[in-house]
């Protein structure tokens, strides 16, 4: 039986399965990617056991605590452990690399079973995660989509995906479309931690020599904040912008964002918190239309009152190369359409990389050093 002792972060790629041992509501609010959750204590379980701790002291708490450990290590035991076979080597983490799942790597060990402990548990992992997002930003060399709303970005990050371009979809990590506008129905965004994981794990996958196409978002998307290094690494990056005529984004916001329709008070609801930049009266009109489900008037105003002056104002205040962006136009947002646009802009890096192989040191417009 192996007794070698807990094992870093680095090693994660080593085992068969990542699990941890913390209660559910510990793994909801974060976790190792790919862990499953096979708590030794439930959160009724870990909130009785933490209070006989302060109120009988640590023995009474851990003679409880070890019958109710016993039962869950039974119960993961006879089902989800049930039909691993003798090679399977599972890590085994809880918050701090402690008695959880000590306790665990204990009875698998006793099975036969190669388990191991990370050392320092959930508490390294979110180390880790945080030197993550603090050095791997620099790394980056990223492309920036940008453009007016409605102007299908990211569809056409998804079609550069799609095309085996590199991408980081901050929208899909953060499970929100990033305006006023952009919660996902039904779908509830992820804790900062959580977001903070995807993030890091996303960014740990990219290959740093090509580049990366990410879109233009602000320093916060829904409830989430984007971590400052790669803020500041999206603002000092080569910019893209795509052109499309109003008619066209609106065209493709009525098709993209039906589902606003399908719930008349929340969108209203949503409305209303742009009061502050637009009066009552607008307000009013626009909330009249959303419990109408007339969603082409409201958005043609949306884009004319709201988002494109906001667009306007706000490109070349936080995008350092705005003066120096490629473009690519297009005179419709479908499928097709979006497809070409991706292909424009694949072709755009192909041009410059040849512009700056026949040419050493010089740079090519969008491709500039970072602003200080």
């Amino acid at each position: 039986m192996n007794q070698r002792g807990p094992v870093s972060v680095d090693a994660l790629h080593r085992f068969d399965a990542i699990i941890d041992a913390r209660s559910p509501a510990e793994f909801a609010r974060d976790h190792i990617p790919g862990a499953i959750n096979c708590p030794v204590l439930d959160d009724e379980e870990r909130r009785i056991v933490g209070t006989l701790y302060k109120q009988q002291g640590p023995f009474e708490a851990r003679r409880v605590g070890a019958a109710m450990v016993a039962a869950n290590l039974a119960h993961h035991l006879r089902t989800q452990f049930a039909e691993r076979p003798a090679q399977w080597r599972p890590l085994v983490y809880c918050w701090r690399g402690g008695l959880r799942s000590g306790a665990m790597v204990t009875w698998l060990r006793m099975v036969g079973w190669d388990a191991q402990q990370l050392a320092g548990g959930y508490k390294t992992w979110r180390r880790h995660v945080l030197k993550q997002i603090e050095t791997m930003p620099p790394q980056l060399d990223l492309r920036v989509l940008c453009g007016p709303t409605g102007s299908a970005k990211t569809r056409v990050l998804q079609a550069l995906a799609a095309q085996g371009a590199q991408v980081l979809d901050l929208e899909a990590l953060a499970q929100h479309r990033g305006s006023v506008l952009g919660a996902l129905p039904g779908v509830a965004q992820p804790t900062q931690t959580a977001f903070e994981t995807r993030l890091a794990h996303a960014m740990q996958a990219l290959d740093t020599r090509r580049p990366v196409y990410i879109e233009a978002e602000s320093a916060r998307i829904g409830c989430l904040n984007v971590p400052q290094p790669l803020v500041q690494r999206l603002r000092a990056s080569p910019c893209i912008e795509i052109q499309a005529d109003t008619p066209a984004r609106l065209d493709f916001l009525l098709r993209d964002y039906a589902h606003l329709g399908d719930d008349p008070a929340l969108l209203a609801e949503r409305i209303a918190a742009l009061k502050e930049l637009h009066g009552k009266q607008v307000i009013a009109r626009w909330q009249a239309w959303a419990q109408e489900r007339a969603l082409a008037p409201l958005f043609a105003e949306l884009i004319a009152l709201h988002y494109d002056p906001l667009y306007a104002r706000s490109q070349n205040t936080h995008l350092y190369q705005w003066p120096q962006r490629h473009t690519v136009n297009t005179e419709a947002l479908t499928p097709a359409h979006i497809d070409t646009l991706a292909r424009q802009i694949l072709a755009l890096e192909t041009a410059d990389r040849q512009l700056t192989n026949a040419a050493p040191g010089v740079a090519c417009a969008g491709a500039g050093p970072a602003r200080p």
